[in-house]
């Protein structure tokens, strides 16, 4: 292994490893332990909601992103030759026709449906979807698509979601199906959701089921699913500073901190300017940030300088200057232990 490959001798210890998790030096990832691969195939219905399908997929091809090796295959198909209309009206070519795909060949199969989409399918997609289900693949849907699976009588003794405006039909119907009024729902190997909103949180509780919470967690600090545009009004990411469920304290600290990145203020002034003690301040960080109030604050002004540095053409000696290093080799030797590799390393095979 050379030393650009070499994983980074200062791992982050706090939130902030989440939203740096896809510049960390990544290692093979080959060997016993490495993650599972999913074959999954998106089973595109006409009128199928542009946003829950890229929803689903965007937090799996950033779940490629972040790990070692790819996670996720993800293949479109139809149930019938040609293109296939979202409710955009924006038209796809799937990668093929799900009645010509084996039925071990998908290790989950989601049917994407959406507002105008139809509740039915023909019989040979019916039977395919059996034979999906006998082999124990996951089986989901999107929207309406939950429709189908009923249909196909996989669904019987789940639980699932689906639209309010189409729950009262599937109801009358399939009385088998344990409907639940949730934004999303996974019952052992069958996935669903509602609407567009949700397909994003649903996938991120089937990749926190099969990879873990970390790679979760990065998906979400980078998708920032989990807040609404309000919690973004001046600032360009999520930050732990306007986190409501912080002692008030710390979040007077976290401002602090963020206000100034240049000049690096001492613990001991930070925890005055909080009027608390620096060994209560110590104590905060630890027990809801994970680390000391020392290394959060490098970790604050590494994200930064990491930014400025893949963002801008700014040169490393200013980016240093500016994220409160005392110069290019100090913030050099930083930025190597962190990330496995020197800025300017990092800004080549960035650019």
């Amino acid at each position: 292994m050379s030393v650009a490959d070499a994983p980074p001798a200062r791992p982050f210890g706090s939130p902030l490893r989440h939203s740096n998790r896809a510049f960390l030096t990544k290692q093979t990832g080959k060997g016993a332990n490495a993650p599972a691969h999913c074959e999954v195939g998106f089973v595109l219905l006409e009128h199928f909601s542009m946003m829950a399908f890229t929803g689903a997929l965007d937090a799996m091809v950033t779940a490629n992103l972040l790990s070692p090796t790819p996670l996720y295959t993800c293949r479109t198909l139809g149930l019938a030759a040609g293109l296939i209309r979202s409710d955009l009206g924006i038209q796809v070519s799937p990668d093929g026709l799900l009645v010509e795909r084996k039925a071990d060949e998908f290790d989950l199969l989601i049917i994407c449906g959406g507002y105008r989409s139809g509740l039915h399918a023909p019989r040979a997609v019916l039977d395919k979807l059996r034979a999906v289900a006998h082999r124990h693949r996951i089986l989901g849907s999107l929207w309406n698509g939950v429709h189908l699976l009923a249909e196909a009588g996989v669904l019987d003794g789940y639980a699932c979601t689906v639209h309010p405006e189409s729950r009262p039909g599937l109801e009358e119907a399939y009385p088998n199906v344990d409907i639940r009024p949730l934004p999303f729902v996974i019952d052992r190997d069958r996935i669903s959701c509602a609407g567009a909103n949700s397909a994003l949180g649903m996938m991120l509780a089937l990749i926190r089921q099969q990879h873990g919470n970390e790679i979760a967690e990065g998906i979400a600090g980078i998708l920032a699913c989990d807040r609404n545009m309000d919690d973004f009004q001046g600032h360009s990411m999520p930050s732990l500073a306007h986190s409501p469920t912080l002692p008030p304290p710390l979040r007077l600290a976290l401002e602090l901190m963020e206000s100034n990145i240049e000049e690096p203020l001492g613990v001991e002034e930070l925890a005055r300017l909080a009027q608390i003690s620096s060994r209560q301040l110590d104590r905060l960080f630890l027990h809801h940030i994970g680390t000391s109030p020392a290394r959060y604050y490098l970790e604050l002004r590494i994200t930064r300088a990491r930014r400025l540095l893949l963002q801008t053409n700014e040169p490393i000696t200013n980016i240093a200057i500016a994220c409160g290093f005392t110069g290019a080799p100090h913030f050099s030797r930083c930025y190597r232990n962190f990330f496995g590799e020197t800025p300017s390393q990092a800004r080549k095979k960035g650019g």
